[in-house]
């Protein structure tokens, strides 16, 4: 099987984001392409990873949908990030026996609601997409959990952490008696 070659990747990129974001505006083609005053056929083509976009066709689809430029021509990062205890940048005190790890740094204008979670083994909890844009971060305090978007779970124990979009369908099941973990639910 042939590697792609490295200029296709920003195009497959690229029409992942148009349809990602045209999708969260609920717009159909021709909608999308009147708004950005291009031709229905040229953001076909994109969305098919096909064409040659110019800065200012990706620029004119980026105003269209609201987003910034950047959303359209990023690599994709990994959907779920795990942070396994006792892993990650640690910075210790010189004064006490203490020390932080980061797990995420705040993004500018980002709002996040803090939430400390108990769960018992037996039903899942599942969870549907909330407003476009949410992640979803969670640190387990005791117990095992099941977690993340459906169909990705990762098992959890304390300590760990993890993040995932949590404006896709998602679950946390507790995989023993006394679960406890903390949730932060960024909403950009």
């Amino acid at each position: 099987m042939p590697d792609p070659s490295p200029a296709r990747l920003p195009l497959d990129w690229i029409a992942a984001s148009l349809r990602r974001e045209r999708t969260r505006a609920g717009l159909s083609l021709s909608e999308l392409a009147k708004r950005a005053g291009i031709a229905k056929s040229t953001l076909s083509q994109l969305e098919a990873a096909s064409g040659n976009p110019s800065v200012e066709t990706l620029w004119a689809l980026a105003v269209a949908l609201g987003v910034p430029f950047s959303t359209l021509v990023e690599p994709p990062t990994a959907a779920v990030r795990v942070i396994r205890a006792g892993e990650g940048p640690q910075v210790a005190s010189e004064r006490a026996d203490y020390s932080a790890t980061l797990l995420s740094s705040s993004p500018p204008g980002a709002r996040r609601d803090i939430y400390h979670l108990r769960a018992e083994p037996g039903a899942a909890r599942e969870s549907e997409p909330h407003i476009p844009g949410t992640v979803e971060h969670l640190v387990v305090g005791s117990g095992r959990l099941l977690a993340g978007p459906r169909g990705e779970g990762v098992e959890l124990g304390p300590g760990d952490y993890m993040t995932y979009r949590g404006d896709v369908p998602h679950t946390y099941e507790a995989l023993v008696p006394g679960t406890a973990f903390v949730l932060i639910m960024q909403h950009v």
